[in-house]
């Protein structure tokens, strides 16, 4: 079982597609999302959906408990926002993945501390579903086209590039 720790701009990306409920069906994949990401979530039409999520067990929320991830939470927080630092400390301490779209420094921390091996991003979720048999390549197409509306651009035409 893959274990992965959710940011937000994954979770809302997924929620803008109405796909948040593929993360609970990706086979031998486990999300979690830990207490800041939730926090993160505040658009009222998005919160009470992640809740539910949640309270359904689709998700599992964490909570930073352990003074070792405690410790590199609050050494990132200086530098990156508190949710993209409480999946970098979580997946740090357990050895998980952790799924985000952000950049710079979070991607640089991430890469440090996990290897790039354990950073997925939405595109990588849509690859997941596509080859469990969850989306056609034309359903992830089009909610691609949704999330590029919505200024979420990815690098490549279609998913066909990436499922090859």
């Amino acid at each position: 079982m893959r274990i992965i720790v959710t940011d937000a701009n994954v979770l809302i990306n997924l929620m803008h597609v109405a796909r948040l409920d593929l993360l609970a069906r990706i086979p031998e994949h486990e999300f979690v999302v830990p207490d800041p990401v939730r926090e993160e979530v505040t658009e009222p039409t998005y919160r009470p959906v992640l809740d539910d999520t949640i309270q359904r067990g689709a998700l599992k929320l964490e909570t930073l408990t352990d003074p070792e991830a405690l410790s590199v939470f609050a050494e990132l927080i200086v530098h990156i926002g508190r949710g993209e630092a409480a999946c970098i400390a979580l997946a740090a301490k357990h050895g998980w993945s952790v799924a985000s779209d952000e950049k710079r420094r979070f991607r640089r921390e991430a890469a440090t501390r996990l290897g790039e091996a354990r950073i997925i991003g939405t595109p990588d979720v849509f690859v997941l579903a596509i080859r469990a048999g969850l989306l056609t390549v034309d359903a992830a197409d089009a909610d691609k086209g949704t999330l590029e509306q919505r200024r979420f651009k990815m690098p490549f035409a279609s998913f066909r590039e990436l499922v090859k």
